[in-house]
């Protein structure tokens, strides 16, 4: 049976959207003056120790960690290290709210890949068509970027496209954590991550070198650590307890129009109409996918 959201819920859930949103908002500000491969570990270290002080050694967090390390290793290489350094890379040319809207077809690369990688989670017609609908939404991002001149050069765009495909393999291969505790999930995957970008950060980019940053950058990166990630999670874990995995998932409906909205008040970032399209057509795509409203509109019919 179908969990219900109440207002407690939705609020939460719109809140959860804000605070994602708020991720790309964050990234866009650390990223002109800490290098993208720093700001990954950063970013996945400072969530990593919050999430191991909320545990505080509850839920035989050491224990598991040392069973299934291997495992957390792909899972963080997979769902943090690296959409996170394709997004970070991406947003030194794009804004916050164009990032979000094309990191926001992650679900359609997850229907995708469940398709082939698993036998439960075979496509329907709705799912294709709600893929095809998301895929139309991102070639009109795309449209721009091919274009001679354009600010937002093609592979800038593209990032952010494969970080939500990483994100898909991610979601499928995170099934087999079923049988762990939501937050050891998270704090595992963010410790095995942080370990992985360590080394990059170190040799990319020499952060001794790097002259310090300025204030506003310092707290970008501690909210988009404390907040974005660490507090996020936990929201999000809240949210699925309370209400379900399915109506937690709306929240992707939520986090580009977060993003457009901070970057707009904020950094005075602006979309074009192609862009206000595609995001129209990925949100249409995802609603295909989601399915309740065609299930809403066959009852009624």
């Amino acid at each position: 049976m179908e969990s219900r959201m109440n207002a407690w819920t939705w609020a939460l859930l719109v809140l959860l959207g804000l605070i994602w949103g708020g991720s790309f908002f964050f990234a866009r500000i650390a990223v002109q003056h800490v290098p993208p491969l720093t700001l990954v570990f950063l970013r996945l270290l400072l969530a990593a120790l919050a999430l191991h002080v909320y545990i505080a050694g509850r839920l035989e967090i050491y224990s598991t960690l040392q069973a299934r390390w291997r495992e957390f290793l792909v899972l963080g290489l997979i769902n943090n290290a690296l959409p996170h350094a394709l997004i970070f890379f991406g947003q030194t040319r794009i804004g916050a709210g164009l990032a979000a809207i094309l990191n926001a077809t992650t679900p359609i690369w997850t229907v995708l890949v469940a398709n082939y990688s698993t036998s439960d989670e075979k496509l329907s017609s709705a799912k294709i068509a709600g893929c095809l609908v998301g895929l139309a939404g991102t070639i009109v991002l795309f449209g721009p970027g091919i274009s001679a001149g354009s600010e937002a050069p093609l592979w800038a765009l593209l990032l952010p496209v494969l970080a939500a495909v990483s994100y898909g393999f991610a979601a499928t291969y995170g099934k087999r954590f079923r049988d762990v505790p939501a937050p050891v999930t998270s704090a595992g995957q963010l410790t095995a991550s942080s370990l992985i970008a360590l080394p990059l950060s170190l040799l990319a980019d020499r952060p001794w070198t790097l002259a310090a940053p300025p204030l506003d950058t310092v707290l970008a990166v501690l909210a988009l650590a404390l907040l974005s990630t660490a507090f996020a999670y936990i929201l999000f874990f809240r949210i699925m307890a309370a209400a379900g995995a399915t109506n937690a998932s709306l929240v992707t409906l939520l986090v580009p129009p977060s993003a457009i909205l901070l970057g707009v008040l904020f950094l005075g970032e602006t979309l074009s109409l192609a862009e206000f399209a595609g995001m129209a057509l990925i949100g249409c795509g995802l609603v295909i996918l989601d399915g309740r409203a065609y299930r809403r509109l066959v009852r009624t019919a």
